[in-house]
């Protein structure tokens, strides 16, 4: 499958890029991780996985019984044990099989994120295409969400993934993406390359959910494009361990009235290195978009990174960073960006991190809480996310996800 999907060019691009190091971020030896299977066995109901390994996908987000869900995709490694989906008009299914089943997929295959941009992307390239593709026809609308869960099975592996997510006109999808490892696996390596087309009216909101472990390395890549009226809404949380993560997705605004919007919740526990940001190209007039980070570090070092380009006239902006700091033995940057070479915008932002305040904590105190209580309920509290336009089944799941967390945070 590799030889269809790659022109001659790709593949020599590819090839020189598997040197190259990111832009920025820590580099990593990928020549430590081997290739994960390609062999793992169809499972046909979620519900017949061990306690454990349900516990574990239901803290990504989700729902082994598939309740109130449109649609599941799971992958292990590089195979999709599981797939379905509830709905005629959207489709979910392996990105191999879509590959084959609709020729023209190749038009938007390596179109928003480059082959050589940098070691992982071409790792992923050079790798028969595994990962999920899904496809809401014009029109559809998806009230409850799909779920996709891109699970490793191994220590010492990598798993490597192409996605792709199309939205015909007009048609709406709201996609939980979850990521997690088996209970033995304490290190292993992920590299994602999402591409995500939000066509004329449609609207696409993506969760993304990790569960990973304490020495995984993770390295997504990501691509939007919204054209005319669409909007793009993602959301990533980060609350489990992880030893690095790098990530820096960039959406376009193509067309008039484009609307993109990044909300991210993240938690450095010890030992991590988190470098998180967004990007996104207002290139078309009356573009909206906005970046909010929230950041915990209970003694990891995070980079909240945000980059807003207004290259259109009529464009409103607005990106936003905010750091708790939980000890002293952890780092937290937040690195705001705002660019334009229009005089016809309206773009701002800010910045703030810093450590809980004593006399918040007395007062909590002082109506009977502990020291630990008042500082979990402050925490608790700044890592509430209640975003705009999110569907109620969505911001119940997410709120699930916060709560269930809490336990490992405090």
């Amino acid at each position: 499958m590799s030889n269809l999907v790659l022109t001659d060019e790709q593949r020599a691009r590819a090839e020189r890029a598997l040197t190259k190091a990111a832009a920025f971020g820590e580099d990593l030896d990928m020549g430590r991780y081997q290739a994960g299977r390609f062999d793992r066995d169809i499972i046909g109901d979620l519900t017949m996985l061990t306690p454990e390994q349900q516990k574990r996908l239901i803290k990504a987000g989700v729902d082994p019984r598939a309740k109130e869900r449109a649609g599941t995709y799971v992958q292990v490694d590089h195979t999709a044990v599981h797939r379905r989906s509830n709905l005629g008009d959207v489709e979910i299914m392996g990105i191999d099989e879509a590959l084959t089943q609709y020729p023209d997929l190749l038009d938007r295959w390596w179109k928003l994120v480059a082959v050589d941009a940098d070691k992982y992307t071409a790792q992923v390239a050079l790798t028969p295409p595994r990962g999920y593709f899904i496809h809401a026809k014009p029109g559809a609308r998806s009230i409850y969400p799909l779920q996709a869960c891109l699970f490793i099975g191994e220590s010492g592996k990598v798993q490597n993934v192409h996605n792709i997510i199309l939205a015909e006109p007009d048609s709406e999808l709201h996609i939980i993406s979850g990521c997690a490892v088996d209970v033995d696996v304490k290190d292993a390596a992920h590299v994602g390359v999402s591409e995500i087309y939000v066509s004329r009216g449609a609207k696409v909101t993506f969760t993304m959910i990790h569960n990973w472990a304490e020495e995984m390395a993770v390295r997504p890549r990501t691509g939007i494009v919204v054209e005319e009226g669409g909007l793009f809404v993602s959301n990533y949380v980060c609350l489990q361990p992880v030893r690095t993560l790098q990530m820096y997705p960039t959406a376009r605004l193509v067309g008039p009235g484009a609307v993109a919007r990044f909300n991210s919740v993240l938690v450095g526990t010890p030992g991590s290195f988190l470098d998180v940001g967004s990007r996104v190209l207002l290139e078309a007039p009356r573009t909206r978009a906005e970046i909010i980070s929230r950041t915990v570090s209970t003694g990891g070092e995070i980079i909240a990174r945000g980059h807003l380009a207004g290259r259109a006239p009529q464009v409103k902006a607005h990106l936003e960073c905010q750091g708790l700091m939980l000890t002293e033995h952890g780092r937290i940057y937040a690195i705001p960006e705002l660019e334009t070479i229009e005089a016809d915008v309206e773009m701002s932002h800010e910045a703030a991190v810093g450590k809980i305040a004593q006399e918040e904590i007395e007062y909590l105190m002082a109506r009977g809480l502990t020291a630990d209580e008042a500082t979990s309920t402050i925490v608790r509290g700044f890592l509430n996310v209640d975003i705009e336009g999110l569907p109620y089944e969505l911001q119940e799941d997410l709120d699930r996800v916060i709560k269930a967390s809490e336990e490992s945070l405090f």
